[in-house]
């Protein structure tokens, strides 16, 4: 049976894949299947109902929608309702205002879970920290970078104290991002302390994976192994050089272009373009960082 988290998960797939078609009547629909075991996500669930009841022209709908959630406690940070273009045509409406308000008094940041360390069965080459996804949690990386103990590197996943609402957590403060990782190495047993560190990702924990591997901060690492990088602002240069250094893209990414042509070559870092993979995990992914590791 799956667990509450994978059926949200799972819902959540199919929502962004009517959404991406332009379904969304039909994503709609599948938010009607929510039941009370994803009471937890409310928040998620509510601003994802409002973005397509507003693209689909009922913004008046959509603002009852987060109104009504937010006097249930749910809130948001501000971005997610004033910087969403679906939700643009909500900010003129009367109560927009007053929700912001509530949504700011709301607020409660709660910690992350600790860091998941996983161990090969023999003896430990060095340590791959795995940073999660937008929306996601440690849990998360643990199951997507599970393959990397098997290749004889113990595996650190780390999950971010950034909260955007009340269970979507990422990585928008490279500061604070920094600080999440030196808190994570911290907890590292003393015989893994000095091991050789490769920093890893997805999405926008590929960035933060990025650009730790490039400054060295907070830690020098020894490699880099990153999948669909959301990545913005690049360092002036890499602090020095890294083996691996990989970044795998799918070539049906809608984030592709911030890694074509030459952005990433002049520090080393090679692009391996995954053929009619979109963001997401592709299936042979286990395969795939088999052979980086092992080259």
């Amino acid at each position: 049976m799956q667990t509450p988290e994978a059926r949200y998960d799972d819902l959540i797939d199919r929502v962004e894949e009517f959404y991406e078609q332009g379904f969304y009547q039909e994503a709609l629909a599948v938010l009607d299947e929510v039941d009370d075991s994803l009471l937890p996500w409310r928040a998620e669930l509510t601003h994802t109902r409002a973005c397509l009841l507003a693209v689909l022209g009922r913004p008046s709908e959509a603002l009852a929608a987060l109104q009504s959630a937010a006097a249930a406690g749910s809130w948001w940070v501000d971005a997610l309702l004033t910087d969403d273009d679906d939700l643009a045509g909500l900010q003129e409406l009367p109560g927009f205002t007053e929700l912001l308000d509530s949504s700011r008094r709301l607020r409660t940041d709660t910690p992350p879970a600790a860091p998941i360390l996983q161990l090969p069965d023999g003896a430990v080459q060095g340590v791959v920290v795995a940073l999660h996804g937008a929306g996601q949690r440690a849990t998360h990386a643990a199951r997507d970078w599970a393959s990397v103990p098997a290749l004889g590197y113990a595996l650190l996943s780390v999950e971010s104290s950034q909260l955007m609402s009340p269970m979507y957590r990422t990585w928008p403060s490279p500061e604070q991002a920094r600080a999440d990782v030196a808190s994570a190495l911290a907890s590292l047993p003393a015989d893994l302390q000095s091991l050789p560190l490769v920093a890893a990702g997805f999405s926008a924990g590929g960035r933060v994976a990025l650009d730790w591997a490039l400054t060295g901060q907070p830690r020098p690492v020894a490699g880099v192994v990153v999948l669909a990088p959301a990545l913005r602002q690049l360092p002036d240069a890499a602090r020095g050089p890294l083996e691996p250094a990989v970044v795998l893209m799918g070539t049906d990414d809608d984030l592709r272009e911030a890694v074509e042509g030459d952005r990433l070559s002049p520090f080393g870092i090679t692009v391996e373009w995954l053929p009619g993979v979109g963001h997401e995990f592709p299936a042979d992914f286990a395969d795939r960082l088999a052979h980086v590791f092992r080259k």
